[in-house]
């Protein structure tokens, strides 16, 4: 699930983008990727098949196009709590039969929820494929709807919010910063869902959302790996076909407004262990907009590794912060960019949001060097053909692609796209965005009772 924590602060490997270049990048030869296969079923199911013989073994991922900006108050935390739902029994099958099916057959499974999608995972032994595809088909068709089962779920979910929002003091801080952020759109609305939805949730609010946005026609289906397309083709007209589709569900046409000042929030917490600061940009574009290759390289200049500019300024050099860094957030809307420092015990906050802001000021007044765009593009390139080497790579990076522009082609651009950026580019991007008037502020601050707690108690 999303719940940001520092580990999410993240996903540094390939992004979707279209090239600001005026030429059309050359796509990059990714050995295999010639056998690569799609198609759609009547019901509006998108398939896509990269066959990969190196290891007996495949991917089965199903991406559904929903996340928490289909959600609103009432029913906030929906699309999470699914992630709970689909292993908890069908029609045909009791809870948990899922796993143990699987896990027998020599598979395993994994599922997240983002502002955007939905993702189930499974990694199996190729010989298991047919077995894969029945549960898959079962729990979309049959999914069980006990009330037993949803209560107890719902005591977990509500458990999960505590431990990674209310008991912590960096996620309570990015839920609100991000509710003070977005003021329109639904990308306010917390992944895990608010306490006071959650209790709420009904069994019909449930059955609604379930059969609007777990239907064939708002699902891409990639599978990479010891497989044939013919074979998996027969087996989706077989297992998959038969589930009827559903009316499009309702399109999300809220635009953000632009921001025109500052915005500020603090958060007292007597469970604080440290201070922590930080700013998040409205992003300006969404995941494949054509900012999206300078925005990234962006983002590894400032953060990524020990000789990025956030950590060599804050940690290193100034020894100001335990921890620095950003991450960009963006999806089917523009997002955020963050930009965060995790202080010592006892930290100066204000003086470590002015080193933020200088280190932010140089770079606008004086763009990147050619030496880090060197880096960046190299950290970037690494990253692609790290991703290409391996099946979970191919089938999440396919997915990624075809769920949010709609061609997982397009992977297939990323290099020329990233070769293409300019540090001109990139400091453009660095103006456009990184303005006061364009971010929201905040810090988390241990209160007096705990720091006098932190001292009795070294």
């Amino acid at each position: 699930m999303r719940i940001l924590s520092l580990a999410c602060a993240l996903a540094l490997g390939i992004t979707s983008f279209t090239s600001s270049a005026a030429t059309a990048p050359t796509a990059a030869k990714v050995p295999g990727s010639e056998a690569i296969v799609s198609k759609t079923l009547p019901n509006g199911l998108q398939i896509i098949v990269w066959p990969d013989h190196d290891i007996p073994n495949a991917n089965f991922y199903t991406f559904y196009k929903v996340g928490s900006r289909n959600e609103y108050p009432g029913i906030t935390g929906l699309a999470h709590f699914f992630e709970h739902m689909m292993f908890n029994g069908t029609s045909r099958r009791a809870p948990g039969e899922f796993d143990r099916i699987m896990e027998a057959s020599g598979g395993s499974n994994n599922a997240s929820t983002s502002n955007d999608r939905t993702v189930y995972t499974d990694w199996f032994p190729s010989s298991a494929l047919e077995t894969i595809f029945d549960l898959e088909a079962d729990r979309i068709a049959h999914l069980a709807f006990d009330d037993k089962v949803i209560e107890s779920e719902r005591g977990v979910v509500y458990s999960e919010r505590r431990s990674s929002v209310d008991n912590q003091p960096f996620g309570s801080l990015i839920e609100q910063m991000q509710a003070t952020a977005f003021t329109a759109h639904p990308y306010q609305f917390p992944t895990i869902g608010y306490p006071s939805d959650i209790e709420r949730w009904t069994k019909a609010d449930l059955q609604q959302f379930f059969k609007t946005y777990y239907a064939p026609n708002n699902a891409v289906l990639v599978i990479a790996g010891d497989v044939q397309p013919a074979q998996v083709f027969a087996m989706a007209d077989k297992y998959l076909a038969p589930i009827a589709r559903q009316p499009a569900p309702r399109e999300i046409t809220t635009i953000e407004p632009e921001q025109h000042g500052e915005r500020r929030l603090l958060l007292e917490r007597p469970d604080a262990q440290t201070p922590i600061v930080a700013f998040a940009y409205h992003s300006g574009t969404n995941e494949g907009g054509k900012d999206t290759p300078a925005l990234a390289l962006l983002n590894t200049i400032l953060a990524q590794g020990v000789s990025s500019r956030l950590h060599q300024r804050l940690v290193e050099k100034e020894q100001a912060a335990v921890d620095a860094g950003a991450f960009v957030e963006n999806g089917y809307n523009p997002g955020l960019l963050w930009v965060y420092a995790a202080l010592p015990p006892g930290g100066d906050s204000a003086k470590a949001e002015a080193m933020l802001d200088d280190e932010l000021a140089k770079l606008v007044r004086d763009g990147v060097s050619n030496a880090e765009m060197e880096k960046a593009r190299n950290l970037k390139l690494s990253a692609f053909w790290r991703g290409m080497a391996t099946i979970n790579g191919k089938a999440q990076a396919l997915g990624d692609y075809q769920t949010f522009y709609g061609d997982y082609k397009k992977l297939f651009d990323a290099p020329a796209a990233y070769a293409a950026v300019t540090a001109a580019d990139v400091q453009a991007v660095a103006q456009k965005i990184l303005r006061k008037s364009n971010r929201t502020v905040g810090w988390v601050v241990p209160t007096p009772q705990a720091t006098a707690r932190k001292e009795a108690n070294p």
